[in-house]
């Protein structure tokens, strides 16, 4: 039997970044529950590849899937929680404001998609008008 990797290196998380993004929204839905990267000086920010001079926040739907990423030049940071409902009514109008992006679910190797802040909402179900 192969050797089991430690906690922290697993993650549900594969290639395909679309269907990463559709278990983001469906399992922040089901637990109201959004998970970042935090250290003392803030939160973990990476610039976008897409968009020139533009940050993105990558977020997490699970802890395991946050936490795999604490280590090497990340290990500064531990998952933290943020309440759905704190995501909706703060984060995502802040990180639009902000023009900011949104890193959902990003798999072991930090790649994923960077979305728009009302985007998110829109597939949340929440009317940004």
């Amino acid at each position: 039997m192969p050797p089991v990797p430690p906690e922290n290196t697993r993650s549900a998380l594969g290639e395909d970044e679309e269907a990463n993004y559709d278990l983001f929204i469906a399992r922040i839905l089901e637990t109201g529950k959004v998970w970042g990267l935090k250290a003392d000086d803030g939160w973990a920010v990476c610039p976008s590849l897409e968009f020139e001079s533009t940050d993105v926040f990558p977020f997490w739907s699970d802890e395991a899937d946050a936490r795999v990423h604490c280590s090497e030049d990340w290990k500064i940071y531990t998952p933290s929680v943020i309440e759905l409902e704190d995501f909706v009514v703060n984060w995502l109008p802040g990180m639009h404001e902000d023009e900011v992006m949104v890193g959902p679910n990003w798999n072991a190797e930090l790649s994923g998609l960077e979305v728009e802040p009302a985007d998110v909402a829109e597939r949340l179900g929440i009317d940004t008008d």
